[in-house]
C-alpha cells in the first residue's frame, strides 16, 4: 500500500492519460440531470467532483451510494456507473435500474461484469489498470468521472491544469508528504478521530474517514461545517482523551465558515485535542490532493502503529460471502 501511496502522483498522469485518449461513442448532448452511483474506493471520486461542480453546473450532479437509483433517473438522465472492479452488487443494480428507465449509461471499471455489460449494450466504458484494491485508485477513476463531464459539456477542461499543478507539488515534495503523514499517524494513533471541514469540502473529509477505516482499521467519523453547528456541537460537553478533532482548512473557505471553525475549535479544546490540516496551493485539485496524498500516508503508518495488515478486508470478504448465501 505505501509503493501504491507514493505512486499516486504518477496515477493521476495516467488518469489523465486515459481520459485524453479515450473516444466516446455516444454522441454529446444535454440532459436534465447527472447522477454518479458508486461506492467506497470507486464512488468517492464522484464525492469529490460533486464538490467541485456544485458551483458551475447547471443542472443537478447527484452521487448515489445505493441499491436503488431516484425515481426522477429517465431518459434525460446521464448515468455514470463507476465500479472499479465491475462486480459490486449495489452498483450492478443500480445500472440494471439505469438501463431500465433508459438513461445514457457511461461506465468506468476496470473489469467484471460492468465491463460485460457494456460490451453487449454498446455502452461507453472507460477501462481501468485492474488488480489494485479500489481504495488505492481514487486518481484512475475521479478523473474519468471529468472526462465523461468533459466530454458532454459540464466542465472545460481546465481541471487538467489544476491536476497537473497538483502532480508537481505532490512530486517535488514527497518526502514532506510523508513526513507530516507519519507525524499525523501518531497524533492519530489510540484515538478515535472526528474529521471536520466545510460542506463544500466534504469529499475530501469523507476519503480520510474512509483510509482511516480500511487502511488503519479504526473507527472515525466526519461531519461538516455549518450543519453541526446545528446539532453535533452540543455533544462536546464531556472531556475524552480518546477522542481529537481533526479540521481540514483551506484558505478560501467561506468567511462565515472560517469564523465558525475557530469558535468549534475554543469549545472542543475543552473537551479533547485539536488538530488542523491546512491544504496547500492555489486550485480546488491541488487543495484537494494535498490533503488526500497527506492523510493516504497517515493512514498506512497508522496501521503499521496499529500492527494491522493494511491491505486485509477480511470482514468486507465475510460480509460478501454471506450475502452470496441468499
Amino acid at each position: 500500500m505505501k509503493q501504491l501511496v507514493q505512486a499516486f502522483p504518477t496515477q493521476l498522469q495516467e488518469a489523465l492519460m486515459i481520459g485524453q485518449s479515450y473516444r466516446f461513442q455516444t454522441p454529446a448532448k444535454s440532459f436534465s440531470n447527472v447522477v454518479l452511483t458508486g461506492l467506497g474506493g470507486s464512488g468517492i471520486g464522484g464525492s469529490i467532483v460533486q464538490n467541485y461542480v456544485a458551483d458551475t453546473m447547471s443542472i443537478p450532479f447527484i452521487v448515489n451510494k445505493d441499491y436503488f437509483l431516484p425515481a426522477f433517473v429517465n431518459e434525460d438522465t446521464l448515468l455514470i456507473v463507476s465500479s472499479y472492479s465491475g462486480n459490486t452488487e449495489e452498483t450492478l443494480s443500480a445500472m440494471n435500474q439505469g438501463l431500465k428507465a433508459k438513461a445514457t449509461v457511461v461506465c468506468i471499471s476496470s473489469g467484471g461484469k460492468v465491463a460485460d455489460i457494456a460490451k453487449k449494450k454498446k455502452l461507453d466504458c472507460i477501462q481501468l489498470p485492474a488488480g489494485m484494491p479500489p481504495r488505492s485508485c481514487l486518481g484512475y477513476s475521479m478523473v474519468q468521472v471529468l472526462y465523461v463531464l468533459h466530454h458532454f459539456g459540464y466542465v472545460k477542461n481546465d481541471f487538467e491544469k489544476s491536476i497537473n499543478a497538483a502532480i508537481k507539488m505532490m512530486k517535488t515534495e514527497e518526502k514532506d508528504f510523508q513526513k507530516q503523514g507519519k507525524a499525523l499517524a501518531k497524533k492519530l494513533a489510540g484515538k478515535t478521530p472526528i474529521i471536520y471541514a466545510a460542506s463544500d469540502f466534504e469529499g475530501v473529509a469523507v476519503r480520510f474517514r474512509q483510509q482511516i477505516n480500511e487502511n488503519g482499521k479504526m473507527l472515525c467519523w466526519h461531519n461538516v461545517i455549518p450543519e453541526m453547528n446545528h446539532n453535533e456541537l452540543v455533544g462536546w460537553r464531556t472531556k475524552d482523551h480518546s477522542r481529537i478533532a481533526v479540521f481540514i482548512r483551506n484558505e478560501n473557505d467561506y468567511e462565515r465558515t472560517q469564523t465558525r471553525m475557530e469558535i468549534n475549535k475554543a469549545v472542543i479544546k475543552k473537551y479533547a485535542s485539536v488538530l488542523e490540516l491546512w491544504s496547500k496551493g492555489k486550485t480546488f485539485f491541488e487543495r484537494v490532493f494535498s490533503i488526500v496524498h497527506l492523510t493516504d500516508w497517515a493512514s498506512v503508518y497508522l496501521a503499521d502503529l496499529n500492527g494491522v495488515d493494511v491491505m486485509e478486508v477480511a470482514v468486507i470478504d465475510h460480509l460478501k460471502n454471506e450475502l452470496s448465501k441468499s
